[in-house]
């Protein structure tokens, strides 16, 4: 059962496209890489000896880490400038770059710090790991918080990931805040730049302290507010495919939360099971007065659980989030290239898109293509055109191939292009787009995978 809401009188006028932060973000990161490496310099007056060069590398490598971890936790914080602004598959993209980054730069201080001192005191690695780690002070701490932050790392490596639940991913993840926190203390106990230097220990307490208050803000105030005042519930439950479920939930003064179509929310169900994940799915139609939908496949234990929604569950939301939406537009003709469950932000935009839209949809068969009456009503009421990239009779994959995709779209190079849909899928038509000659900066993507 498709559930088909009632549809706007015409679409909307198109949006002013607005300037996108990335450039300063990138820069003011950078900058402040760039202070704590004069952090060191300034307060390093010589280096000598093999001793004095690793125990010195040891140190910038350990002072990278921290400001690192630091900006981890601010890219993990949902300001509404980074998630809308730059866009949250792009924050994720940092995040995720970022936390490589601070895996390698806390590796590359354990061992070189240890070898520096252990060059210092001639004595073995070991012998000093050992001294360091049980007499030095905090060190217990920052141990533990190091054994954190890799099995973060090791979590999020794509093939590990696979393997594992959403879940299993999200309570591993939960932890990087104490081992963040837990390094921060030894750095400023053993931290050679903050010993007895009240300029640089008052920096590292504002930068700490500002990332957290992001968090605390963010992550925890906006949405007991948001929340408190809008008592969101589940209205209905709806089949749409097989394993594919549409929820409609119910609240008050919705339309203050400012949703756009494209745009996500991260639900968590107060249901038996379902409390302890807050999991981001995407509005699949425009949102109504007091009413938003999302779209949901089973892939793990939080999406599986959806059909047993009841009416009047309540829902814990936070958002809206992401940057998929009309203001990217740049031309008045658009392609919406979909696969499988990422139609769901394309379902919403195909309806309220300004200018000349197509819409292709990749499924392994006509009873996979979730809201396909929708989309298909969508298309008739605004003169729009739907194109499905169907496996054969015998089960092949279509090919979207640059060539196919300008023959399907005669003028792709001047559309602008939403995609969406598994990572794989992604980078393959995203290859092919540019292959045919769509500029990257018409090409809009966002994914949960990253």
């Amino acid at each position: 059962m498709t559930t088909v809401y009632e549809r706007r009188a015409a679409p909307p006028v198109p949006p002013v496209p607005r300037r996108s932060p990335v450039g300063a973000v990138s820069v003011l990161l950078w900058a402040g890489a760039a202070a704590v490496l004069a952090l060191w310099w300034s307060d390093t007056a010589s280096v000598v000896g093999a001793a004095g060069w690793l125990t010195g590398a040891g140190r910038i490598t350990g002072l990278l880490c921290g400001y690192s971890c630091a900006v981890l936790v601010g890219l993990m914080a949902r300001v509404p400038l980074l998630e809308r602004g730059v866009g949250s598959d792009r924050v994720a993209r940092w995040h995720a770059r970022a936390g490589r980054y601070t895996v390698c730069l806390l590796a590359a201080h354990v061992v070189l710090i240890l070898a520096g001192y252990a060059a210092q005191d001639r004595d073995s690695v070991l012998h000093e790991a050992v001294t360091v780690v049980l007499d030095y002070p905090d060190m217990l701490m920052a141990t533990a918080g190091t054994v954190i932050l890799f099995a973060a790392g090791v979590t999020s490596a794509r093939a590990v990931r696979r393997r594992t639940s959403h879940e299993f991913w999200y309570y591993t993840h939960l932890l990087t805040y104490a081992a963040v926190f837990l390094a921060f203390w030894h750095q400023l106990a053993l931290g050679e730049q903050f010993n007895g230097r009240a300029a640089a220990t008052a920096a590292w307490y504002t930068l700490y302290g500002g990332v957290s208050a992001l968090v605390l803000w963010f992550r925890v105030l906006v949405p007991v507010r948001l929340n408190l005042r809008h008592r969101m519930r589940v209205e209905s439950v709806h089949r749409e495919a097989p394993g594919v479920y549409s929820v409609v939930v119910r609240g008050r003064n919705l339309d203050e939360l400012g949703a756009r179509p494209g745009q996500f929310f991260r639900w968590r169900f107060l249901a038996e099971g379902m409390a302890r994940t807050s999991t981001p799915y995407s509005l699949s139609a425009p949102p109504r007065p007091g009413l938003l939908r999302i779209t949901v496949k089973a892939l793990g234990d939080h999406s599986a659980a959806v059909p047993l929604l009841r009416p009047g569950t309540r829902v814990w939301a936070e958002g809206p989030y992401g940057s998929l939406t009309a203001e990217r537009q740049t031309s008045p003709r658009s392609l919406l290239i979909a696969a499988g469950v990422g139609i769901t932000p394309l379902r919403a935009l195909f309806e309220t898109l300004p200018g000349e839209v197509t819409l292709l949809y990749r499924a392994r068969t006509a009873g996979d293509l979730a809201l396909g009456a929708e989309l298909e009503a969508v298309a008739r009421w605004r003169g729009a055109r739907v194109l499905y990239a169907l496996n054969d009779a015998e089960g092949r994959r279509p090919a979207l191939t640059a060539a196919a995709l300008r023959e399907a779209v005669p003028g792709l190079s001047g559309h602008d292009v939403y995609l969406c849909g598994p990572h794989a899928f992604a980078q393959d038509v995203y290859a092919a787009l540019r292959a045919a000659g769509v500029p990257d900066r018409r090409i809009h993507h966002e994914s949960f995978e990253l």
